[in-house]
């Protein structure tokens, strides 16, 4: 039995309905027959080089040719996708999306402002709990933690932890890959710093992160530039904190000029996810349905995982021995997620707000 929310339509209410929402089925069958009849689905920010999105899309493609799928504007942010919901409320057009992949804060501003509409996968127990809103308006989708990423060429011996940062054989070495005053990435890279130090979510470790990005600025290890793969292989920034799918992807770009190791810290493992939704305007409800059971059944996990993304289905599938052994070669053990910390959004607003506050007064290096 496959759980959705709603009440049960049968298949020839939908064959007479065939503009409302399919809420529920009886099984996976059901909802492909309704989703086929509507025959199309419209996505919107999905590009194809960010988290295997192209391999992902051409999956369900092939599993389900009957269903046209429209990209609205592969460059969007989570900001221009809220927006197109509400642009388009009564437009059941080419520009009204059905679905949305945002930042984590966006699911339940969404929901308040009763922009999405819910629906549990079948898969929805194996989805942890602190990732998902418990009526199934959205639900954490993929993740990535914050890892160092290391020029080999430069740094003979990778750092394993945070603590390892402030040795003096890293001096002019790390750098974030974002302002933290005002990019997630590196805000979440400061939090994971403090959380490493033993002080406790929320407001006390963005604290702590501040102190400790003190003393690597004041050992001089710290390098006050906006780092990148380019500027990790000309050597200006050889040990680079960033999100682990991203220094993965850059290491494949880099394609071993310079040789690249991907580190998953030991301590302060903090997780960034992002979440999917529906639209409660959605044109095509079904087909957003089944492009949800499609994105949380294994095959479209993996798809995320080939492009560096942890599914958030991670662990029930590395339980499973549901990953193949090349594809888990190709990233940090998986033993490493194990720890990672899901910042609850309370925690996220508080310590953003201690980070980007007191960073010129406490750390005083100007990041750009």
């Amino acid at each position: 039995m496959f759980r959705f929310t709603g009440k049960v339509l049968s298949l020839t209410a939908v064959a007479l309905m065939a503009s409302s929402a399919f809420a529920s089925a009886s099984s996976l069958d059901e909802l492909a027959a309704a989703a086929k009849k509507e025959g199309q689905l419209t996505t919107i920010a999905l590009p194809h080089d960010w988290c295997g999105y192209g391999a992902v899309i051409d999956g369900f493609k092939k599993k389900y040719p009957e269903i046209k799928i429209n990209e609205l504007n592969p460059d969007a942010g989570s900001g221009d996708e809220i927006e197109a919901i509400k642009a388009n409320k009564d437009n059941k057009g080419p520009q009204a999306p059905d679905v949305i992949d945002v930042g984590l804060s966006f699911g339940p501003s969404a929901k308040a402002d009763g922009l999405i509409q819910p629906y549990k996968v079948s898969t929805w127990d194996s989805i942890p709990d602190s990732a998902k809103d418990a009526d199934g308006f959205w639900y954490g989708d993929y993740y990535g933690v914050l890892s160092f990423m290391v020029n080999k060429d430069l740094v003979k011996n990778a750092p394993t932890d945070w603590a390892d940062l402030l040795k003096p054989e890293y001096a002019n070495s790390i750098a974030l890959a974002g302002d933290p005053r005002a990019s997630n990435q590196a805000i979440q890279a400061v939090y994971a710093s403090g959380l490493s130090g033993g002080a406790a979510a929320g407001e006390a470790a963005g604290k702590a992160g501040l102190e400790y990005f003190k003393k690597l600025n004041a050992a001089g290890n710290f390098v006050p530039v906006i780092g990148k793969p380019a500027t990790l292989a000309q050597g200006q920034t050889p040990i680079l904190i960033n999100w682990d799918y991203n220094a993965l992807a850059g290491r494949d770009t880099l394609k071993d000029n310079p040789p690249v190791e991907v580190v998953v810290p030991k301590t302060g493992v903090v997780a960034g996810v992002y979440v999917q939704a529906i639209s409660a305007y959605a044109p095509h409800p079904n087909a957003a349905k089944l492009w949800m059971e499609y994105l949380y059944s294994d095959e479209g996990q993996l798809g995320w995982l080939k492009g560096y993304c942890h599914p958030i289905r991670f662990n029930d599938l590395a339980k499973k021995g549901a990953i193949p052994k090349e594809l888990l070669a190709k990233m940090p053990p998986a033993a490493a997620y194990e720890k990672a910390a899901f910042p609850t959004l309370d925690e996220q607003k508080v310590s953003k707000e201690a980070i980007t506050k007191n960073w010129d007064s406490m750390v005083g290096a100007n990041v750009k």
